[in-house]
């Protein structure tokens, strides 16, 4: 699989800045919505041909090292 960073690209002037499949408008976010309401990654494509399994594992991948990069500050 290439490298998340090659399929995911962040422009302010698309969706507000989110994270986005390059050359759609479809957003990190409305993948794993769509994945946590139980859409399986066929159902995905179906309805949006532009993706395809490189995409949504990309996604995955993308939110993934975003999770790891958070940092919670504990309470003093």
């Amino acid at each position: 699989m290439k490298s998340y960073r090659e399929l995911i690209s962040i422009n302010p002037n698309i969706r507000f800045g989110k994270p986005c499949i390059k050359n759609t408008r479809i957003s990190v976010g409305d993948i794993l919505g769509w994945l946590a309401a139980g859409m399986t990654n066929e159902e995905i494509m179906e309805d949006f041909p532009e993706l395809s399994m490189e995409a949504i594992r990309a996604a995955l991948a993308f939110a993934a090292d975003r999770e790891e990069s958070i940092k919670i500050l504990a309470a003093a």
